[in-house]
């Protein structure tokens, strides 16, 4: 049997994350990596997308950042602003994996074990991890706190819930079409779902090179013709990109939802990542949540205190998200007007701060004052009378 002082299960964002910070000294803690075999528990290549003031811990796997950011209005108004400091930047899952890995690779402390586990379990004086190596070997590791980032198979009790999915298209044009300095965060010149919102998403990585997503927050994943089609409907009609060439594909589903994610499931272990609650429900944005809990599980180990994952965001951030998801879900607000609003009447570094959980009390209610308040007001009365149930779609 196999012991440290920390197991993390998972090594995407939220575990190699998590790892990086507790052994970026050199007084840390012994710890165990485990990596899922090649197969389908690993997630194909992802973007992760976030804003920073200046240089971050990261800034060697930055793909590409913006300084200006835009919102277009179903009627193609745009909207233009400049969030300094902050600028927009990308990262994609292998070029961090990569950057992380050969930092970890360089600290002793630090060992990485390729496994499915199938079993985590308390005993005394930490958990034990059990699974089955690459090779077929059973395995069991034993620590004192185990951290799990792997997502919950199911999604706990909610109010509300609604699924950010997408498809992105890596496309190449014939011409220079793109603006390398600003990325369009919501075009929503898109037909609109019958439940919730559908907008476009641009980053440009050069002045013929982009990431070009179709976007829906609503009940439902769509089928891969309806996908294809919005992408060749919102290239070709609305960007109006002429030829192009599609390099690479991506896709994928992310939960909006008030439920509850329990952090620590045992007296030593604690989830973490977008199965700790990183996952902001108004936004599906997460990178930066993972960032702000791992720093904070770091310092409390280096402190000596209980390393408990902190919540990703305050109790008013949840609560106003949860009063927005209502609202769209239900249709008593425009999802389209709602966002185009905010982003002309709130200063763009306030709004993004408030997007990422990090805005002051007095911020928040100015923001509300720009939302449609009595249908947002009517929201909030009833949210305390609704029963929390469980998604009628389990996710896989």
């Amino acid at each position: 049997m196999d012991e440290s002082e920390i197991v993390v299960i998972g090594a995407g964002a939220a575990g190699l994350s998590l790892v990086h910070h507790l052994t970026a000294d050199g007084a840390s803690p012994t710890v165990i990596l485990v990596d899922a075999p090649e197969g389908p528990l690993r997630p194909p290549e992802r973007t992760w997308c976030f804003w920073e003031a200046g240089d971050g811990d990261y800034e060697e796997a930055v793909v590409a950042s913006w300084p200006r950011l835009r919102v277009l209005g179903p009627d193609g108004t745009a909207l233009v602003r400049r969030p300094d400091p902050l600028r927009y930047k990308m990262i994609r899952s292998t070029g961090f994996e990569t950057f992380v890995g050969r930092a970890l690779a360089a600290r002793p402390t630090v060992r990485r074990v390729c496994a499915e586990v199938d079993t985590v379990r308390n005993v005394p004086g930490g958990a034990e991890i059990g699974g089955t190596t690459a090779e077929g070997r059973r395995m069991t590791l034993r620590a004192r706190w185990v951290y799990d980032s792997r997502p919950p198979r199911s999604l706990p009790p909610a109010r509300s819930t609604l699924l950010q999915h997408f498809r992105g298209w890596f496309v190449r044009t014939g011409r220079p079409v793109f603006d390398p300095d600003v990325a369009s965060l919501m075009d929503f010149r898109t037909p609109q779902p019958a439940r919730g919102l559908s907008f476009g998403y641009v980053l440009p990585l050069a002045p013929d090179e982009a990431l070009v997503e179709y976007t829906e927050f609503s009940p439902a994943p769509l089928g891969d013709d309806a996908y294809e089609r919005a992408l060749r409907h919102y290239t070709g009609e609305v960007l109006k990109l002429g030829a192009l060439r599609v390099r690479a594909v991506e896709q994928g589903v992310i939960p909006m939802t008030d439920a509850v994610f329990p952090r620590r499931v045992g007296d030593a272990v604690f989830r973490i990542g977008t199965a700790g609650g990183a996952t902001r429900p108004a936004t599906g944005y997460t990178f930066a949540a993972i960032q702000r809990q791992s720093r904070a599980i770091a310092d409390a180990y280096r402190r000596g205190a209980e390393p408990v994952p902190p919540p990703p965001y305050p109790a008013r951030s949840r609560a106003m998200d949860a009063v927005l998801l209502r609202a769209l879900d239900r249709g008593r607000v425009d999802g389209a007007a709602f966002f185009t609003g905010l982003f002309a009447r709130t200063p763009p570094e306030r709004l993004l701060r408030f997007l990422d959980g990090r805005s002051r009390p007095w911020e928040d209610i100015a923001i509300g004052l720009n939302t449609p308040v009595w249908p947002m007001l009517r929201t909030a009365a009833e949210l305390p009378l609704l029963p929390r149930r469980r998604p009628s779609r389990e996710r896989p």
